[in-house]
């Protein structure tokens, strides 16, 4: 039998991250992953809850959590209803409720079966970045696999009309499945401006120490897969998989109404349990 429980604590600004947490009611002592979703994506996009429940069945406690200001709230945490709370994201935010879930999960690791020591951490496309500049920073981060991850915040800035965005101080980027026109504050980038250092993937990925599954799709739409070659050929002690023809969600789509994994998210979540579960 799968528990699942449902949290909201506050980051460091005093704003809501909401977390929900599957594990198995017979666990004990449960290896722990922390899963961070990706740009315009919330904890139970599409086939999330069905990744949750496939790792709680194979016997580690699966905490999910929604970014402070990824634009959903927690009375709708599945909708964009604070367009305002988006356009003031940014990567440093996201690092920082990253961290705060990290210690959540290592605070009350107990409510849930779970071992405090034993906590590995996914990040798919934007948050596989996330994911990586946090866990080359956080030894508590046993493991760390990135799906369909990023790799370098410039590839997304050096395509942003600079001048524009500084002058006007906002920029849309459409969501063509929820046909919304999200708002881009000019913080974003001087956020990233401001933190190059602490936001540089390329040089985190050089540096990570932990093991590290790099998962990505051949036929990926959104981030081409030679991000991934890219990333391995930065830290070679990096383990590499490729999923011929998979695309940037492995086949999942929101709304997602079957308990059943796509093929290519089943063999995804597959390769990454057995990465987390070697000794």
């Amino acid at each position: 039998m799968i528990k699942r429980l449902n949290f909201d604590i506050p980051n460091l600004t005093q704003h809501a991250i909401g977390i929900d947490i599957s594990y198995p009611s017979t666990g004990v002592s449960l290896p722990v992953v922390i899963f961070c979703h990706g740009f315009k994506g919330f904890k139970n996009w599409g086939h999330f809850d069905a990744i949750a429940t496939a790792f709680a069945e194979a016997g580690f406690a699966f905490v999910k959590f929604n970014y402070s200001h990824n634009g959903t709230t927690l009375q709708s945490p599945t909708e964009f209803e604070d367009l305002e709370a988006f356009g003031k994201n940014t990567y440093s935010l996201e690092l920082s409720d990253t961290r705060c879930v990290i210690d959540f999960v290592e605070r009350e690791a107990v409510t849930f079966h779970a071992d405090p020591n034993r906590i590995f951490l996914i990040g798919h496309s934007r948050g596989g970045g996330i994911a990586l500049l946090t866990a080359c920073e956080d030894k508590r981060i046993r493991k760390l696999a990135t799906w369909a991850g990023i790799k370098d915040i410039r590839d997304f800035m050096e395509h942003m009309p600079i001048e524009k965005w500084e002058k006007d101080g906002v920029l849309y980027t459409f969501n063509s499945r929820t046909q919304q026109n999200m708002p881009l504050y000019y913080s974003l980038y001087e956020d990233f401006a401001k933190h190059r250092e602490k936001l540089d993937i390329p040089a985190a990925a050089a540096r990570i120490q932990q093991p590290w599954l790099i998962a990505h799709g051949s036929a990926d739409e959104a981030v081409p897969h030679s991000a991934a070659l890219q990333l391995h050929q930065w830290n070679t002690q990096s383990k590499l998989h490729i999923l011929k023809d998979a695309g940037h969600t492995f086949g999942g789509a929101h709304p997602w109404y079957d308990k059943e994994l796509p093929v290519d998210t089943r063999t995804l979540v597959q390769v990454t349990i057995e990465f987390f579960l070697e000794q």
